[in-house]
C-alpha cells in the first residue's frame, strides 16, 4: 500500500506576494493616519453637501411664496448661519461624548495593568494622541456647511428676475451636488457615477418638495407676494 504523502509532507506557510506585502506593511505603518484622514475628508464632504441642500431648498421655498431677491438672500444667509451653528454644536457634543468614552475605556483598561495605569496617570500613551478633538471637529463641520451653503447663496441671491434666479440656484446646486457626491464616493470607495446620481436626485427631490409644499401653502392662504 502506498504511503499517504499528502499527510506526511511538511506544510510551509505561503509566502505573500511582493505587492501584498507592501500593502500590509503600509497599512500597518500608516493605516491609522489614512483612516483618520479619510474620515475627516468624508465628514467635510457630507457637511458641505448638507449645507448645499439645506440652503438651496430654503431659498427655493422662500422663492415659492415671495418673488423678491432680498428675501431670498436674507433667508439663505439665515440658513447658512443657523445651519453652521447647529452643525458645530452637534458635532462638538457628539465628538466630546466619543472623547469621554475613549478616555473612560482607556482608564478602565489601564487599571487592570500597573504599567498601563502609571502611563495613563502620567498623561502619556499613544492612544491619547489619536483621540478626536471636539473643537476641531466642530470648526470643520461648521466651515464645511458654510462652504456648501455659500454656493446657492451667491449664485442666485443677487439676480433680479425671479425665474432666472431660481434657475441659477437650481443649476449651481446641481453642480455642487454632483461634485460632492462624486467626492464622497471616491473617499468612501463607492461607485462614483452611482453615488453622484443618488446625491443629485436626493437634492432635486428636496428642492422640489420644498417648492411644491410652500407653493401650495401660499396658494391656499393667498400669501404670495410678487415684486415688479
Amino acid at each position: 500500500m502506498a504511503p499517504n504523502l499528502s499527510s506526511d509532507a511538511p506544510k510551509f506557510p505561503s509566502k505573500p506576494k511582493h505587492g501584498e506585502a507592501d500593502v500590509e506593511v503600509a497599512a500597518a505603518a500608516h493605516g491609522v493616519d489614512y483612516l483618520a484622514r479619510a474620515q475627516w475628508l468624508r465628514a467635510a464632504v457630507l457637511g458641505a453637501n448638507d449645507g448645499l441642500v439645506s440652503v438651496a431648498s430654503l431659498m427655493i421655498g422662500v422663492g415659492a411664496v415671495n418673488d423678491g431677491a432680498r428675501e431670498m438672500l436674507v433667508s439663505g444667509l439665515a440658513g447658512l448661519v443657523a445651519g453652521a451653528c447647529s452643525m458645530a454644536v452637534g458635532e462638538f457634543v457628539s465628538v466630546y461624548a466619543q472623547y469621554d468614552i475613549e478616555v473612560a475605556h482607556s482608564e478602565r483598561g489601564g487599571s487592570d495593568d500597573s504599567s498601563s495605569s502609571s502611563e495613563v496617570g502620567r498623561g502619556g500613551g499613544g492612544d491619547e494622541e489619536r483621540l478626536p478633538s471636539p473643537t476641531k471637529a466642530a470648526a470643520a463641520s461648521a466651515l464645511a456647511f458654510a462652504v456648501g451653503a455659500a454656493l446657492p447663496l451667491l449664485s442666485g441671491a443677487f439676480v433680479r428676475p425671479w425665474a432666472v434666479r431660481v434657475a441659477a440656484v437650481c443649476a449651481a446646486t446641481s453642480l455642487g451636488l454632483a461634485g460632492f457626491g462624486a467626492a464622497g464616493a471616491y473617499l468612501g470607495g463607492a461607485n462614483i457615477v452611482r453615488s453622484g446620481l443618488r446625491v443629485l436626485l436626493g437634492g432635486w427631490l428636496a428642492m422640489a418638495a420644498t417648492f411644491a409644499i410652500l407653493r401650495l401653502f401660499s396658494l391656499a392662504l393667498k400669501t404670495h407676494v410678487a415684486f415688479a
